[in-house]
């Protein structure tokens, strides 16, 4: 296991949590647009971001997986988290690839980019056979970035840790990314 790397891509930059991201981090997750798209609680605070922010670098630490603070290169401002997700609940499917992004950088293909790259550490780096997207179905823009990605819906199930709806299920195995990353990613 290991600290968090740092990625680049065309236009971003993945890399480990800092303090400064705080309050960048904090305003992204209070937006009633990410907000309402992750079903976060009334009582979502600046403190929750800090213990998510924490709760990643610490992943990163324990399992070799995690979110990485996600910046635009060319501005330097942080737009966003994406990464891996290997959570300790006995219902998660496996390794999951997710992202969350500001909404004002929303339909410049970001999230596409940054699980692109995200997807090629997990089968590249970290060697595993699948990974999964946990999505709600309401989050029609998130399905379309898995979809980008090469994944397929397999199932619909509610989650012990979110009884209240269930989650898509979307899997990409290696077969399946090998084909995908040979073709060009639309972004978007």
């Amino acid at each position: 296991m290991g600290a968090c790397p740092t990625l680049t891509t065309e236009r971003l930059v993945l890399r480990p949590f800092i303090e400064s991201d705080l309050d960048a981090f904090t305003e992204m997750f209070l937006s009633p647009e990410v907000h309402d798209a992750l079903h976060l609680p009334e009582s979502f605070s600046r403190a929750d971001a800090w213990s998510g922010m924490a709760s990643w670098l610490g992943q990163w630490e324990l399992r070799g997986t995690g979110q990485w603070a996600v910046e635009e290169r060319a501005s330097g401002i942080l737009v966003g988290r994406a990464g891996l997700h290997r959570p300790e609940r006995p219902d998660w499917p496996g390794i999951e690839v997710g992202w969350v992004l500001d909404p004002r950088r929303w339909g410049k293909g970001y999230a596409t980019e940054a699980g692109s790259s995200a997807v090629a550490y997990a089968f590249e780096v970290i060697g595993a056979d699948e990974v999964f997207s946990v999505i709600l179905p309401e989050n029609r823009r998130s399905e379309a970035v898995a979809a980008r990605l090469g994944f397929t819906l397999v199932e619909q199930r509610v989650m012990s840790h979110f009884p209240d709806s269930p989650h898509g299920i979307w899997r990409l195995g290696r077969d399946e990314w090998e084909l995908v990353r040979s073709a060009p990613v639309l972004l978007g």
